[in-house]
């Protein structure tokens, strides 16, 4: 699959996104500038984590109006995927692409840590492969990933089967006690109506590398790229 990795002022998980893409799971990968008004052709694209813009106003809303984000609309609207990483889903819910906001985590503090996720959607693309009463270890890094949706709209990704990932421990149970961020319903990771929008806080390519002791994000890769 042909993969395009955008950079913007900011990005940080660029790098890392790229040498999980190429090196470890062996994709062509092509790397995006934000101020690019093309995708390339590229089948999936992908907005890294980081700080775009410093996050000055909310995190997300200024890379929103980035020219490439234009193609990207349009790439998705035409049915490509796209996948948006911790700062990359808060983009993309900017943009309109998914539902929801990202707000400040309700203990105000920048977390770091490795959660354990647990593959809800049934029907999409990057979780269908996935194994639902496992607990996945990704690492999370976000001082803005409480994910909000009014009580319709979460209504309405739970009958559409739009919620990819939720917190939990580690043998699969969903509980506010393993809630890092006060995230409604334990949401980690939603994807669009159409299933071919997705995005999550957590950093699957933190965990696709046998070095660093953890290939859990390898599999949630390997199951969208399939």
């Amino acid at each position: 699959m042909k993969c395009g990795v955008v950079t913007f002022p900011g990005s940080n998980c660029n790098q890392d996104m790229i040498y999980a893409l190429g090196n470890l799971l062996n994709q062509e990968v092509v790397e995006l500038w934000h101020k690019d008004s093309d995708t390339q052709n590229c089948d999936l694209i992908v907005l890294p984590g980081g700080f775009s813009y410093g996050d000055y106003l909310r995190s997300g809303a200024i890379a929103r109006f980035s020219p490439i984000m234009e193609a990207v609309i349009a790439h998705a609207n035409n049915g490509g995927k796209v996948l948006g990483i911790c700062n990359g889903f808060q983009i993309l819910c900017e943009s309109g692409l998914l539902p929801g906001a990202l707000l400040h985590n309700n203990q105000q503090k920048f977390i770091c840590k490795n959660v354990f996720l647990k593959p809800n959607s049934k029907t999409s693309a990057i979780t269908k492969e996935l194994d639902n009463k496992k607990a996945f270890k990704i690492p999370i890094a976000h001082g803005e990933g409480r994910y909000f949706a009014n009580d319709d709209v979460l209504k309405e990704l739970e009958e559409n089967d739009q919620i990819l990932f939720q917190y939990c421990n580690e043998i699969g149970e969903v509980s506010d006690e393993f809630n890092p961020n006060g995230s409604c319903l334990n949401i980690a990771g939603v994807t669009n109506a159409s299933k071919n929008v997705f995005g999550m806080m957590p950093h699957p390519e933190r965990a696709v590398d046998l070095l660093l002791n953890n290939t859990d994000g390898k599999l949630i890769f390997e199951s969208l790229l399939n």
